[in-house]
């Protein structure tokens, strides 16, 4: 494999590993094995530290190829806790305010889940990396600040409820670019007179990528090892 000139590597990217974490992981564990001091290595699409799954790294030349693989449709599966909210809408900050469930039912969720599929509005969660006057959001939320945050299009090609076991439910999305699940989360409590925040969260696939063509971090080494033999010309 030639690494300088471009490769694309996939991992699933663990729990509480920020993307940056895994970029620069596989960056230091490549460059020492090349002998470099240097080398280019980017990542496309970010995950939060609390979602796992699909994350795909480019190398070299192959980091043109960032913009492609970020457009490409994207599949989650997600926990949602319902009754109860979190100012980042996941497991990242403690409970906020709890809300009522008894009158929710597994028919109510099916009914409101195809309420999002197709084009809609969404809010991104404070909580982000959305840009605001040259902040990020999250740097402002994190010192108190609220930050005015401007509904995006995005697009819902489906949504399946995979299971309901009142107040926890297990959701599968795909949609597109730009989609934070976190706050598909938050409006779908709200669409339900309750709250939601996710306690689980998967990116099973980008584009043609599943999870099943994706290394475990653990296997950098190995993976090195194989791609660049010892003693190679590099």
């Amino acid at each position: 494999m030639d690494f300088e000139n471009g490769e694309v590597i996939c991992f699933n990217k663990p729990l509480d590993w920020t993307s940056f974490d895994l970029v620069n992981k596989f960056r230091y564990k490549l460059s020492r094995r090349l002998h470099v001091r240097k080398i280019k290595v980017g990542h496309a699409g970010t995950l939060d530290p609390k979602a796992t799954g699909v994350m795909i790294l480019c190398t070299g030349r192959a980091t043109k190829r960032i913009e492609e693989f970020q457009g490409q449709t994207k599949e989650y599966v997600a926990t949602l806790k319902l009754g109860a909210t979190t100012p980042s809408f996941d497991l990242e900050k403690e409970i906020d305010a709890t809300y009522p469930t008894e009158h929710i039912t597994r028919e109510k969720v099916d009914r409101v889940l195809k309420t999002f599929v197709g084009r809609i509005e969404q809010i991104p969660p404070a909580f982000s990396a959305c840009n605001v006057n040259g902040k990020r959001a999250y740097e402002l939320a994190r010192r108190g600040i609220e930050a005015p945050l401007k509904a995006k299009e995005l697009v819902i090609d489906g949504i399946e409820l995979l299971a309901y076991d009142l107040p926890v439910v297990k959701i599968r999305v795909v949609c597109s670019k730009g989609t934070y699940i976190r706050a598909l989360a938050r409006d779908i409590g709200y669409a339900l007179d309750s709250g939601a925040h996710l306690t689980a969260l998967e990116r099973t696939r980008v584009g043609e990528i599943t999870l099943d063509k994706c290394l475990s971090t653990e296997d950098i080494d190995v993976f090195l090892e194989q791609a660049i033999p010892a003693g190679r010309p590099v």
